[in-house]
């Protein structure tokens, strides 16, 4: 009997791997891509990138695991919802007064540790920014705003 519970667990798996997600991975930087447009030093971009691309850009680097079902429909929805929130390809797209705004909330989420988010961080340590690099953002930010 558990033979067969698991032989249709195992049936089930392979069958989910072929419902198709849509892939979040433009190579496309165009200007109206935050980095593009505000310039930061390179200290600042490369926090950006690592830390804050894959879910709120159109250019998400995706680890192997990500690409299995179901963990692929769970980061899928993550970028949607990211997106949604704040998506850095599009900034020359928002006003003034939205461009100051995701800024507030973008020093605001980062100060509180609420971005990068806990479930992400956990397969992405690396990502986690440390005092130093919120101070820096911080800061580059209070330049443009």
């Amino acid at each position: 009997m558990i033979r067969k519970i698991l032989f249709l667990l195992a049936i089930v798996f392979i069958a989910i791997q072929f419902i198709p997600v849509d892939l979040n991975n433009s190579t496309d930087i165009t200007n109206t891509d935050f980095i593009v447009a505000e310039k930061p030093p390179t200290d600042i971009a490369l926090v950006l990138k690592n830390s804050c691309y894959d879910c709120h850009s159109n250019t998400t680097r995706y680890p192997w695991y990500d690409r299995i079902a179901p963990v692929s429909w769970w980061v899928a929805e993550h970028i949607e919802h990211g997106k949604k929130d704040l998506n850095f390809s599009e900034w020359t797209t928002f006003s003034d007064k939205k461009k100051k705004h995701k800024l507030e909330e973008i020093v605001e989420m980062v100060e509180e540790e609420k971005m990068p988010i806990k479930s992400y961080l956990i397969m992405h340590g690396d990502t986690k920014l440390t005092t130093e690099q919120v101070v820096e953002l911080k800061n580059w930010i209070a330049t443009i705003k």
